[in-house]
C-alpha cells in the first residue's frame, strides 16, 4: 500500500511530537536542582573551644554537601555568633566553623549580631556578602527563584526603606519562585514565639505568592503549613516557613504548638537542605552525627 506525502507528514508528525515531549520532560527532571544549606544561631564558645562546639558538627554536615555540589550556597539566619557579635566572635569561632564556607554564604544578620553599634562585627566580616551600605538586605536571582535576604533587626525610617525596597522588587521580579530569608520568625511556637517586627514584610510576600520563607531566633527546628498574608492555612498560595535556629547553639524550650505547626523539635541540631528546582523545590532537615529526628517533603511554587 502506497502512503501519499500528506499522509506522511502526519504520521511523522503523530509518531515525533509525543516522543520530543517526552525528552523535553524527561531534560528538566535531570536539570541539576540548586542545593542550598540553611540554619541561624549558629557559633558559640564561651565554654568550648570551636572545634569542640555544635556549631563545628553543623559545619562538617555544610561542608560534605558542597563537596558533592559546587554550586550549591549556604544561608544564614541571623544570630551568627554569640554572645554579642564582637569582630572577635566571627574571627575565633564562627571563622573557624561555618567561615570555611564564607565565599559561598548568603548572610542575614541577627539580634545577637547587633550586640555591638552597628553590627560593626558582621558587616567587617561578612562585608559585600551582606549586601549593599551595611543596610543588611540584598536579593539574589538564582535559576528561576528570586532570594531575598531581609533584615529583622532595624526599625523606623530604615525599616520603611527596606519594606519599599522590597515591595518594588516583588512588583518587578518575573521569576515563577521566591524565598525569603531573615532572622526573627513572624510565627514560632519556640520559646520566643510570634514576632510581628516582619509582619508587613511577611503580608507583602503572601499577597506576591511567595514560596518560602526561612527563620530562626528560637533554638528549634519548626515547619509550618503554607499560610495567607493574616496567618491562616492556604494550600494553594500560602508560604511555607520553617524555623531552622538548630545551627550550633543550645537549643531552648518550646511551648504549645501553634494550630499551622506541622512538624518540630527542640532536640536535635542540624541543617535544613533545600532543592530548588526549575518550579518546585524539596526539602530536608539533615540532623549532626549522633542525632536522628530529620524531615523532608517537596512541593511546587505556586
Amino acid at each position: 500500500m502506497t502512503i501519499s506525502a500528506p499522509s506522511r507528514f502526519v504520521f511523522i508528525l503523530i509518531t515525533l511530537v509525543p516522543l520530543l515531549w517526552l525528552s523535553a520532560s524527561n531534560a528538566q527532571q535531570k536539570t541539576k536542582p540548586q542545593l542550598i544549606l540553611a540554619a541561624g544561631d549558629i557559633a558559640d564558645c564561651r565554654r568550648l573551644k570551636a572545634e569542640l562546639t555544635k556549631s563545628e558538627s553543623t559545619a562538617q554536615l555544610v561542608e560534605a554537601a558542597l563537596v558533592s555540589d559546587p554550586k550549591g550556597l549556604v544561608i544564614t539566619l541571623g544570630d551568627n555568633t554569640y554572645p554579642i557579635g564582637k569582630p572577635s566572635e566571627f574571627n575565633e569561632c564562627y571563622d573557624k566553623t561555618w567561615g570555611r564556607f564564607k565565599q559561598r554564604t548568603l548572610p542575614s544578620p541577627g539580634n545577637h549580631d547587633y550586640g555591638v553599634p552597628s553590627a560593626h562585627g558582621y558587616y567587617n566580616y561578612f562585608d559585600e556578602l551582606a549586601g549593599p551600605e551595611r543596610r543588611g538586605y540584598y536579593k539574589k536571582n538564582l535559576g528561576n527563584w528570586l532570594i531575598l535576604s531581609l533584615n529583622s533587626n532595624i526599625q523606623g525610617t530604615a525599616m520603611q526603606d527596606q519594606l519599599t525596597w522590597l515591595r518594588r522588587e516583588l512588583q518587578e521580579n518575573k521569576l515563577p519562585c521566591t524565598l525569603a530569608f531573615w532572622h526573627h520568625p513572624v510565627f514560632s511556637s519556640g520559646g520566643h514565639g510570634n514576632n510581628d517586627v516582619m509582619l508587613e514584610a511577611w503580608k507583602l510576600l503572601a499577597n506576591a505568592k511567595a514560596d518560602i520563607v526561612l527563620a530562626s531566633h528560637d533554638h528549634n527546628y519548626e515547619r509550618f503549613m503554607p499560610i495567607d498574608a493574616r496567618g491562616f492555612r492556604d494550600d494553594k498560595y500560602g508560604i511555607r516557613s520553617f524555623v531552622v535556629g538548630t545551627g550550633g547553639a543550645k537549643l531552648t524550650p518550646m511551648f504549645f504548638p501553634k494550630f499551622t505547626t506541622e512538624i518540630r523539635d527542640n532536640n536535635t541540631h542540624g541543617v535544613l537542605k533545600i532543592l530548588l528546582y526549575a518550579n518546585s523545590y524539596e526539602w530536608e532537615f539533615t540532623p549532626i552525627a549522633g542525632q536522628s529526628f530529620t524531615d523532608s517533603g517537596q512541593a511546587n511554587c505556586h
